[in-house]
């Protein structure tokens, strides 16, 4: 735990939350400013800034989608996004590492755009990814 870290407090108890799942390794509960409603994080018990060190956090997948269903079953929703900022540059605003899963009810609660274009030397890039997986 890190002492300085909103989520560790809310962890253990110093900052009140509105927890919807807890297991040994992870605790899930309300944004404070929710983009929708039923606007989830799901958050490791241990901290870590980011997804670069949670090579051991494998326990993570089968709460967000049990968490991901529990919403999607209380408020009928359709579609959700399910997404981690990783750093500031990403948006990451807390240090700990976190999934937010925010319900879309009708398209207009998240904007999301992107600069896309024509990839460069997508074989190269591919290899370079690919050299670092091995």
């Amino acid at each position: 735990m890190s002492e300085d870290c909103v989520f560790c407090k809310i962890i253990e108890g110093q900052i009140p939350s509105n927890k919807v799942y807890e297991d040994e390794n992870v605790v899930a509960f309300l944004d404070a400013n929710p983009v929708s409603k039923g606007h989830t994080l799901v958050v490791p018990k241990a901290h870590v800034d980011t997804v670069f060190d949670a090579e051991s956090m494998e326990y993570m997948w089968k709460p967000i989608v049990k968490v991901a269903n529990a919403i999607r079953e209380a408020f009928d929703v359709e579609d959700m996004n399910i997404n981690q900022n990783n750093g500031s540059l990403a948006g990451q605003e807390v240090d700990h590492l976190h999934f937010h899963l925010t319900p879309r009810y009708d398209g207009s609660e998240i904007d999301i755009s992107y600069n896309r274009s024509e990839p460069e030397n997508a074989d190269e890039v591919a290899e370079q990814i690919r050299s670092k997986t091995a």
